[in-house]
């Protein structure tokens, strides 16, 4: 799995100096972090629409493909600001083990 994060990874870094005319990628830096926090917006509100949908008895698949979009532009919002996806990784990894509440708890506090 991580390697297909990679792989996106790299090719969203390769995008963004590409033409905005020839590249939708592109033409997200293009416009702007506004743009692309823009789009995180909207995906994350699909995914929600579509996760109450399945609840309801719906088509699971599309809560899969909402999400892998809002994947997909939360890491183009991380390429923008030249964030590396294996942090968020790292992040992830380094909660394994440790309660969520107590997590949430020690961010709370810094």
């Amino acid at each position: 799995m991580n390697d297909v994060l990679q792989q996106l990874a790299a090719t969203l870094a390769a995008r963004r100096q590409a033409d905005p005319d020839k590249s939708y990628v592109a033409s997200l830096h293009h416009k702007g972090l506004n743009k692309i926090l823009e789009k995180v917006g909207e995906e994350a509100t699909e995914v929600i629409l579509a996760a109450k949908d399945a609840a309801a008895g719906g088509d699971r698949n599309a809560v899969i493909g909402e999400v892998a979009d809002l994947w997909f532009h939360s890491m183009v919002m991380l390429s923008h600001l030249e964030m590396d996806v294996d942090d968020v990784m790292r992040c992830l990894g380094d909660r394994f083990g440790i309660s969520g509440l107590d997590e949430k708890a020690a961010r709370d506090t810094r």
